[in-house]
């Protein structure tokens, strides 16, 4: 096989064929038939060659007559000969049954009586030449055009006409244009010969120039084409002789604008008559054209200009001028020229193999820019998916099968011509070497490594061919080596691939050696691929891979392009658009935009239609727009139009011509200037204008006179002497006149005076000085003889040439303005005229000093407010007293805005000008309180600062975590921790509480972290029931009124070994099998250490309590019921005196309750001992002031811990366990606070209804079961709702110190004390009780279990002296000695005694 295909290579030397031939005889015939699957080949038949085929001669444009013969040339070159046919219009003629038309042996269609009439033409059309190669393939020429001239019609025939001796005359005889070379004329039935001084235009025009006697007769012309000759009508040309009087200078012939191709010949005609005789000169944008030195250009008969060979440099305006001496003429036509399509690159031959990609080039030039085609064998190539134009005329072929062979020809075609270029396609076997490689015929995707193969083995398929990435419109194909080769480092691979049921493959080759992946782009959405990897090494390509089945995703069906979107003008203001519905749809169409913009600007509108047309009302007139269209379905906007331009129709313009000007040239003539109007007034194309003028003392016999739109300058004569005139112009386009502009007068001389020299000096000049400006005035110079068309004056300080101003002739004084003041000035006057200016008269001069007084200090800004927005701004208002009452500012004053944070150490100010009554300032810090002022500046005179505005930025969350978190160990309570911080450095508003979160596993997500919620600003927390020798991981969080902050860093802390001894933090003795463990924790920081305590003691102790509260219950409720109703208002206020926490609003602030802090020092077991370690956070803070502040301790009733956790959750609680074990399931809940309640709380007798306050501990002392009972409650409802007037706290702040309530305690037991009398709190869920109750104790709660309320009002007393509650902070670790309890229940008696002494006065 490598043998078969080294011989196959096609080279040039010898040596190499030899060793081609010796390969050949060494190979068995057999085996490489069965290697190659056919029979062997010689090495000249393994590549074919190209094969020259092209036209030697292409059929060109004819005109012919009826009844000629015509001769279509054409001629092709090939081996073998070609077969040639023809097309007229596309279609193939049928030759062999035509008795007028026959094939010519060289190719050319000969036409015998060309047939051709008003109804019948068979035989004008365009044609083309078709050869044809079996085998090979098939070549088109270019198309001809047959034209056949018709019958012969006159659109103007000559006229009788009279000419002065030499001067020029002109016969007018114009046929269809077609006829004009069949033209001829006869002077008196006599064939007319032409020469230099008699012509005949290309139009059939008869120019006589310079005439003489003999030109005199009667003229006629005929045309002779082909048929009986037609005549015109016989005219006579009358010679006068030649006269000493003028006549005007008129044009017989203007130039109009031609249109010619390069190479061809025009005549521009151009025949002026007049006496005296005039001559012609010609401009070409505005330059003057030599006819006398070129040879291209050439002056005809009567002034005519002949271009020979026009080049595309001969396009542009040219003027013809005639000048008789007397007076100028002239008139203007446009020359534009043609090209020819011109290839600049022709496609070239192309060797491909199949599936390759291969792109023919093909780059025209012309003008008209020329559209291309592609022709394939000489059918026309539709574009497609594997037929594609791309770079405006290439043409590429994707996924080349052997049916692409061919030849491919260029077609280029504008309105003058067009022209063809081919070149052939051959594909080559996969096994055989592209000889040569073009670099622009194949692409990128194509570009093999094409070198001769080397004999050896070939590599098997690659493996696991798969589809690692599927798109809409790319698949990444990825696939592991061969088998024969594992490292694959040497190998290439090529992925073919097609469309499911398309035989045409293409291939995509990997871009560097061992790769094993490509992507496959520009697919077709939702379409299935076939695909199929081969590997190539040096010795050539391999096994394929089984073939790979993918689909491509499917794309959102958006709408396709509109088509057939058109635009035309309807007005000078409205274009109309219209277009189809898109062929791809997708779907129902819901509407439609239609984008439109201004040509040169880049802002573009747009507009929804529901229709296929809508018309732009509002545009500006005689204005180009472009338009586009997008459909819209229910996925959403599809695929844009191209843009389409059009411009709005003319209108007559809307402004007057600009800088009108008046210049009397003599007595009788006055010259005119002007501008055209604003550009985008002129509305159109400016054609003309209207020049109309009177006398300034006659309101009528208005006179007009038009001139054409390049003229912007007339002269009007034959005007009166001394008389003012009014003039007015007005701008012209083809749809009428404009506004004319304001009516300018001048005055004519009263005589023609001399112009021939300088204006005079004038005769006087006076000057008188002010503070900024001098008052000039002159006299006119003595001699009135000398024409003086205005006065120069010039001034500067110590020269007069720094400034100059002209006046007019008439004006007799000027003011300069803008002077110094106290300067020395000097001055010039100078008449001039057209001639120059005349001798110069000096002046000098010293303005005035200039007296500033000083400035008085405005008024300062009034009203000043600070306006908050935003945690960062805040708007600054003021009102300016020294403005009018609408407060509007119209003069050039500004005000200055400063303001500084009230921090007494900032004194720095930061500014800002405003010159508006308002300005925002912004960048300010959260929670901060400014202070603003304002001033106000106009020139040189400022205001004080004004009164300060204050104002306070809104709180945002904070920005920061807490800072200096630590963790320590509680002494004698290893399973309890401290956990202590400092706020956030940048906590941007008041810190209303933190969130701990603790986990023993560091990178556990958050909500799985455990959390304790601490209210307020308190900067330690304590938590309890930790696992012993276990690291904990703890992060803190702050809150504001806006939110959470960020977290701190996770902070570890490792809980203390467990030591095994009872000391002051060790856990209570084991309470039997029956005690569980508790189901809440507290997260109070203020945890109170229980003592052990022997069983049998505790026991004595808790119905010791039950008793002593059963006999204090039944001792209140009989002095309760011995009340009577005299003494109901005394109970009241007694009531409301010991609760001290209602105010009446008639109240005085100084009013007192009764000092009953004896009893309750008596009430809170004073005799205890201090702890020997107080907290110093704890003891050192002041009087707290709401439930964030007091926690109460931990109670250790019946050997059992009740605790409570603290959450952040509306009025819910959760009850779990203190342990880690316990808390792991809890998400963070944000929850109102409340504290636990013990369950030996002191007696509250009180109704447990709904509709209770919060702080029910504070009810009077009354069972709920009587009826006065009833009526005292509800006494003190009422005055809770009307104390809420001034203060309603909600029920998550509690009092912070209600010792002044009646509630009366139990006997504490001896062991650790509880000072729940003196903190006691308001549950939101009922304590969950041991199962050995001795007896139940009932609290006033404001919720039962189980059930959420929303905030209730409390009321919050009074607090004691802050030692007192310092002193209570301190004792809660003391413990009782049986002794200190027998004193506790003699100071009961007491207390019973002080209260039926108050509730019986």
């Amino acid at each position: 096989m490598a043998a078969e295909r080294g011989a196959r290579r096609l080279l040039s030397t010898s040596s190499f064929w030899l060793y081609c031939l010796l390969l050949l005889g060494r190979r068995t015939p057999g085996a490489a038939a069965a290697r190659s699957g056919s029979a062997p080949q010689s090495p000249g038949a393994s590549i074919r060659t190209f094969t020259p085929f092209y036209f030697l001669v292409e059929p060109v444009d004819t005109l012919s007559v009826r009844g000629s013969s015509v001769i279509l040339n054409c001629s092709a070159y090939s081996e073998p000969s070609p077969k040639i046919e023809w097309k007229k219009d596309g279609t193939f003629l049928n030759l062999a049954s035509d008795d007028r038309r026959q094939l010519l042996p060289d190719g050319s269609l000969f036409i015998s009586n060309v047939v051709h009439s008003k109804h019948n033409k068979p035989d004008e059309g365009y044609y083309q030449c078709v050869a044809t190669v079996e085998s090979l393939g098939t070549i088109v020429s270019r198309t001809a055009k047959l034209t056949v001239a018709g019958l012969p019609r006159f659109t103007s025939q000559p006229e009788p006409s009279s000419v002065y001796a030499g001067n020029s005359a002109i016969l007018n005889c114009e046929v269809n244009a077609d006829l004009v070379p069949f033209v001829r004329w006869e002077q008196n039935r006599h064939p007319l010969l032409l020469d230099d001084r008699v012509i005949k235009l290309p139009s059939g025009m008869l120019v006589i120039s310079n005439a003489t006697e003999g030109d005199g007769g009667l003229y006629r012309c005929i045309v002779e084409s082909g048929g009986p000759p037609k005549y015109s009508d016989e005219v006579e040309l009358k010679v006068l002789p030649d006269t000493e009087v003028t006549s005007d200078l008129v044009f017989l012939k203007q130039p109009s604008p031609l249109v010619r191709v390069i190479g061809q010949d025009v005549v521009l005609p151009c025949v002026a008559s007049g006496l005296p005789t005039p001559t012609i000169k010609w401009m070409k944008n505005e330059e003057a054209l030599d006819t006398e030195s070129s040879e291209r250009l050439v002056l005809l008969a009567g002034g005519s200009l002949e271009i020979s060979d026009v080049t595309e440099d001969d396009a542009g305006t040219y003027f013809c001028i005639a000048d008789n001496g007397n007076e100028t003429i002239e008139a203007q036509a446009e020359l534009t020229v043609q090209a020819q399509p011109e290839f600049l690159k022709q496609p070239t031959n192309i060797y491909a193999h199949e599936s390759m990609d291969i792109v023919f080039e093909c780059e025209v030039t012309g003008k008209p820019t020329p559209t291309v085609k592609w022709v394939k064998n000489g059918d026309m190539v539709i574009p497609s998916d594997y037929f594609k134009i791309v770079k405006e005329h290439n043409l590429q072929v994707l996924g080349l099968v052997k049916s692409d062979e061919g030849f491919y020809q260029c077609i280029a075609e504008n309105d003058v011509g067009n022209a063809q270029a081919g070149a052939q396609l051959i594909i080559l076997e996969h096994d055989v070497a592209i000889p040569t490689l073009p670099p622009t015929s194949l692409t990128s995707a194509t570009t093999d490594h094409l070198a001769p193969a080397t004999t050896g083995p070939l590599p098997s398929a690659p493996r696991d061919v798969v589809a690692s990435l599927v798109s809409t419109r790319f698949i990444k194909l990825t696939w592991r080596t061969p088998a024969s080769d594992p490292h694959g480092d040497n190998l290439t691979y090529s992925v073919f691939y097609t469309k499911e049921g398309v035989a045409r493959e293409r291939v995509e080759n990997t871009s560097r050696p061992g790769e094993m992946q490509v992507t496959i782009q520009n697919l077709m959405p939702a379409t299935v691929y076939v695909f199929r990897v081969m590997a190539q090494n040096k010795h050539g390509s391999g096994e394929s891979s089984a073939p790979l089945r993918v689909e491509t995703q499917p794309e959102v069906q958006l709408p396709g392009p509109a088509p057939n979107i058109r635009a035309y003008a309807t007005s000078p203001t409205s274009i109309t658009v219209t277009w189809e519905t898109p062929v791809s749809g997708n779907g129902e169409i819901q509407n439609y935009k239609l984008y439109y913009m201004e040509k040169g600007t880049d802002k573009e509108q747009d507009v929804d239609v529901s229709s296929h047309s809508f018309t732009i009302n509002g545009l500006k007139k005689y204005t180009e727009y472009s338009f586009r269209v997008v459909a819209y379905n229910k996925h959403g906007p599809g695929v844009s139009t191209q843009d389409v331009a059009v411009r709005t129709l003319s209108d007559v313009p809307s402004a007057a011509p600009q800088n009108l000007s008046l210049e009397v040239r003599n007595s009788k003539s006055i010259m005119i200037h002007w501008q055209p109007p604003a550009p985008a007034t002129q509305n159109g194309q400016i054609t003309g204008y209207k020049i109309r003028y009177r006398k300034a003392s006659r309101k009528s016999d208005v006179t007009e006179t038009l001139v054409s739109g390049t003229q912007l300058s007339q002269l009007i004569e034959g005007l009166d002497r001394g008389t003012e005139y009014n003039f007015r112009v007005a701008a012209l386009t083809i749809n009428g006149t404009g506004p004319a502009t304001d009516w300018l007068s001048a005055e004519t001389f009263e005589s023609d005076l001399d112009e021939t020299r300088v204006p005079e000096v004038p005769s006087s000049l006076h000057v008188r000085p002010l503070v900024t400006s001098i008052v000039v005035s002159w006299t006119p110079p003595e001699n009135q003889n000398i024409v003086v068309r205005g006065y120069a004056i010039g001034y500067g300080i110590g020269s007069p040439h720094a400034q100059t101003i002209k006046v007019d002739y008439k004006q007799r004084y000027y003011t300069i303005e803008n002077l110094d003041p106290s300067s020395h000035y000097v001055i010039t006057l100078k008449a001039f005229n057209n001639v120059g200016e005349g001798i110069p008269l000096y002046e000098s001069a010293v303005t005035r000093p200039h007296t500033v007084p000083d400035p008085t200090p405005m008024m300062p800004p009034v009203g000043v407010q600070a306006s908050i927005l935003s945690h960062d701004t805040i708007r600054i208002t003021w009102a300016d007293n020294s403005l009018p009452k609408h407060q509007k500012i119209t003069d050039s004053r500004y005000y200055t805005v400063r303001w500084k944070t009230n921090i007494p150490a900032n004194t720095k100010y930061k500014n800002a000008n405003a010159t508006t009554l308002s300005y925002l300032v912004t960048g300010l810090k959260p929670n901060t309180l400014y202070e603003f002022s304002v001033m106000v500046t106009k020139g040189r005179r400022s205001s004080t600062w004004s009164m300060t505005a204050h104002g306070t930025t809104f709180e945002l969350v904070p920005t920061s975590p807490p800072k200096d978190v630590t963790v320590v160990s509680k002494e004698g309570k290893p399973k309890t921790i401290i956990v202590n911080w400092q706020p956030p450095s940048e906590a941007n508003g008041k810190i209303t509480g933190y969130i701990i979160y603790y986990s023993t596993d560091v990178n556990a997500e958050i909500h799985d972290w455990v959390i304790e919620p601490v209210v307020g600003n308190r900067l330690t927390h304590q938590i309890q029931e930790l696992t012993l020798d276990t690291p904990y991981y703890f992060k803190i969080q702050a809150r504001n009124s806006k939110g959470m902050g960020p977290m701190s860093e996770a902070v570890q802390f490792r809980t203390p070994k467990a030591s095994g001894s009872g000391g002051k933090g060790s856990r209570l003795p084991d309470l039997g099998s029956d005690y569980k463990p508790p189901m809440s924790g507290s997260n109070s920081p203020h945890g109170s250490p229980t003592s052990p305590l022997d069983s049998n003691m505790l026991l004595v102790i808790i119905v010791s309590v039950g008793v002593i509260t059963i006999v204090v219950v039944v001792i209140i409720a009989v002095f309760c019921t011995r009340r009577t109703t005299s003494h109901q208002k005394k109970k009241r206020a007694a009531c409301k005196s010991v609760n001290g926490s209602h105010k009446y609003k008639g109240n005085s602030k100084d009013v007192k309750p009764p000092d009953l802090w004896i009893h309750h020092e008596r009430l809170e077991l004073k005799p205890i001992d201090k702890s020997p370690d107080p907290n110093p956070i704890m003891t050192d803070t002041p009087i707290p002031r709401n439930s964030q502040d007091i926690t109460p301790v931990d109670n250790s009733m019946d050997s059992n811990i009740h605790q409570r956790r603290n959450s952040y959750r509306g009025h819910e609680s959760e009850d779990s366990m203190s342990t880690l074990a316990g808390r792991r399931g809890m998400r963070p809940k944000m929850m109102m606070p409340f504290d636990s309640q013990p369950p030996q709380q002191s007696v509250r007798n009180t109704p447990s209804t709904d509709t209770m306050p919060a702080s029910s501990s504070q009810t009077c002392c009354t069972d709920h079961q009587d009826p006065e009972g009833a009526t005292s409650s509800s006494y003190l409802a009422s005055s809770q709702e009307e104390d809420s007037g001034q203060s309603l706290p909600t029920a998550h702040v509690r009092p912070s110190h209600p010792l002044k309530s009646f509630a009366v305690p139990a006997v504490p037991p001896p062991g650790p004390p509880t000072y729940d009398p003196a903190l006691p709190s308001t549950p939101l869920l009922s304590q969950q009780a041991l199962n050995h109750h001795i007896h139940s104790v009932k609290t006033a709660s404001i919720g039962t279990l189980g059930r959420s309320r929303p905030p209730m009002p409390v009321v919050v007393p009074s607090a004691p002296e802050v030692q007192e509650t310092t002193r209570m902070l301190e004792d809660s670790e003391s413990s009782y000695e049986p002794d200190e309890l027998t004193k506790e229940m003699a100071h009961l008696e007491g207390l019973m005694k002080d209260l039926n002494a108050i509730t019986t006065a």
